[in-house]
């Protein structure tokens, strides 16, 4: 049974101050827990009789029976589930150095939950393990962003720093942006790694960040002259880059 100061403490974790203070992050549902177990720390595991009696495996671990009801006070979506993993927040240093030989996405001030989750499940996708995020950029451990991410924060490291300070380390050369007065991403030279940066969903890149930029990017629309959207979500905008970058490397 779950006691009054476990579920203030677990309802707390939905805000940022309250992951802060303790240090933890909620993911919930089958899958998500299923995927993610085996990444991180797991502090507590809230489990309904029906998941604990499917799977025998978790026995080892750190789990407290609940009730559906129980369930329902602490979870965070509209149907809970029958698992709930209470997480320790990892600590991941980044090592510019390291990252100079890879392809890194950079997000600016990226601020929907949903949008920093689908981020990282592409990145996960496109083999892209690490992302370097404005300090104004959305928390990863926000219920939200944890459940969009589909458990690929298990696989792609978020780092939150400064950007200007970061870009002024790497090779302005391999620094791509995306911008609306850019070239044309397809008849642009892309190199295998590098930083890709993406801006806000309302600003795009900021100004501040540009002169780190040595090559600005347009994802062109199509037929070219006909009217059309303004442009595309950050998200989207983010899948079809890499998926250029990526493809460039298969084909050459």
């Amino acid at each position: 049974m779950l006691s009054k100061n476990q579920i203030k403490r677990i309802q707390s974790l939905a805000r940022k101050k309250g992951r802060r203070d303790e240090g933890c992050f909620i993911a919930e549902g089958n899958k998500l827990v299923e995927d993610t177990w085996e990444a991180f720390e797991c502090d507590l595991l809230l489990a309904t009789r029906r998941w604990i009696e499917s799977h025998p495996q978790a026995c080892y671990r750190q789990v407290q029976e609940v009730t559906d009801q129980e369930m329902a006070k602490v979870s965070q979506l509209t149907t809970p589930a029958d698992v709930m993993a209470i997480y320790r927040i990892p600590r991941y240093r980044l090592d510019v150095e390291a990252l100079r030989h890879e392809l890194v996405l950079a997000l600016d001030t990226v601020q929907d939950p949903g949008n920093l989750g689908t981020i990282v499940r592409l990145a996960d996708w496109f083999g892209i393990r690490h992302i370097v995020c404005s300090p104004e950029t959305a928390d990863l451990y926000n219920p939200k962003v944890v459940q969009a991410t589909m458990g690929a924060l298990a696989r792609v490291r978020l780092y939150y720093t400064p950007l200007a300070q970061f870009l002024e380390a790497m090779d302005r050369n391999t620094v791509y942006g995306t911008f609306l007065d850019g070239t044309d991403i397809y008849r642009s030279a892309l190199s295998s790694h590098g930083v890709i940066v993406m801006g806000n969903e309302g600003n795009g890149i900021s100004p501040e960040l540009e002169p780190y930029i040595g090559s600005r990017l347009y994802i062109p629309s199509y037929p070219a002259g006909q009217p059309t959207s303004e442009s595309l979500n950050v998200a989207v905008a983010a899948a079809i880059t890499c998926a250029e970058f990526r493809r460039r490397q298969i084909v050459s």
